[in-house]
């Protein structure tokens, strides 16, 4: 039901799967095997698979520490947005290559949680995407040293909000990767 005129498709928004900063977040080799899971149903019902990937000074683009983990290698056909704000939006390509595949609706997968992918569901939802967070598929490192709760009290605490989030002629939701449709 997006607010996006003529823009009926979905695609599936991979955020920021980096050796540096999925290494040592919670579960993440869970989370990267259900985001695996997730772009192989979608590239098999035709649905684009966008890749976001992170650099700012702490994470130099080129290094390994940037690189995608090995799990997710993707083909140079499927998009990636290079970013440098949380917000995957922000001073980047990301709306013009949805808008030329005609999506509305986001389903999206990554990482950090408290950081890039709370600022892109937020940031697409505020452009009028319908957004679905992947719930089982988000993590974070441990940021409790800085006074943040542990990761795993983050994340559902997202899931919690998101599945309660609402705007006109927009809709929100938290689904499990084995629950996706897209």
């Amino acid at each position: 039901m997006t607010t996006l005129e003529g823009r009926p498709n979905t695609a599936l928004v991979v955020i920021d799967v980096q050796n540096e900063v999925v290494g040592g977040a919670y579960r993440a080799d869970e989370v990267v095997e259900r985001i695996g899971g997730l772009v192989a149903r979608a590239r098999a019902e035709g649905v684009p698979v966008v890749w976001v990937q992170h650099s700012d000074e702490g994470l130099v683009a080129g290094t390994p520490e940037w690189e995608y983990v090995a799990a997710l290698a993707h083909p140079d056909s499927e998009p990636t947005v290079h970013k440098h704000y949380g917000d995957a939006f922000e001073g980047t390509e990301l709306e013009e290559v949805l808008a030329g595949a005609g999506v509305g609706r986001l389903v999206v997968a990554g990482a950090e949680t408290d950081a890039c992918i709370r600022s892109t569901i937020h940031g697409a939802f505020a452009r009028g995407y319908d957004v679905t967070l992947v719930g089982d598929a988000h993590t974070a490192g441990d940021k409790s040293a800085w006074g943040a709760p542990p990761t795993p009290a983050v994340i559902a605490h997202t899931n919690l909000y998101w599945s309660f989030q609402s705007a006109p002629g927009r809709t929100a939701a938290v689904t499990d990767a084995a629950d996706v449709t897209f």
